[in-house]
């Protein structure tokens, strides 16, 4: 997407995965595995932790920064739908440090974390619509159809 900012629902380790992840940083290239490398010398020796987030470049994406943010695994701590909210919430956050507009967001923990569809939109469409930040479109890009349809109806 031409965005200013993608978020990536990263992995800890912020060095690439499966997912979301995955595809960000084989499209990005080689680039944001090296910034992201830098942050795990300097900034997060042990890893980022669930609900921050933090920027890179994007590499070869048609976007300025990536946004890489740690959703929680679902049911696996008691405070996981704060840190879930804490997700969207931070990214904007970043998103507002860096200058960026427009920002493109994943479904955070939704895939291979196990989040519920419906609470993990549920969560995104709060935290999206309720933040205070300067970013005037956040766009929830959804992995199909279904989940589409599901996001329109709790819009409403």
């Amino acid at each position: 997407m031409q965005v200013d900012a993608v978020v990536n629902a990263a992995n800890s380790t912020l060095l690439g995965g499966g997912g979301v992840d995955g595809a960000i940083h084989r499209a990005g290239g080689p680039a944001i595995l090296r910034e992201c490398r830098e942050l795990r010398a300097s900034r997060f020796p042990d890893g980022l932790p669930a609900g921050q987030a933090v920027a890179t470049g994007a590499g070869d994406l048609p976007a300025r920064w990536v946004i890489h943010t740690v959703g929680p695994v679902y049911g696996r701590t008691p405070d996981g739908s704060r840190r879930l909210a804490d997700c969207y919430r931070n990214c904007l956050a970043v998103a507002d440090e860096l200058g960026a507009r427009t920002v493109a967001f994943p479904l955070i923990s939704a895939g291979a974390y196990g989040w519920p569809r419906e609470d993990a939109v549920r969560i995104a469409l709060d935290g999206l619509s309720t933040t205070a930040t300067d970013v005037e479109t956040a766009i929830l890009v959804l992995y199909d159809v279904e989940t589409l349809r599901l996001a329109e109806s709790l819009a409403e």
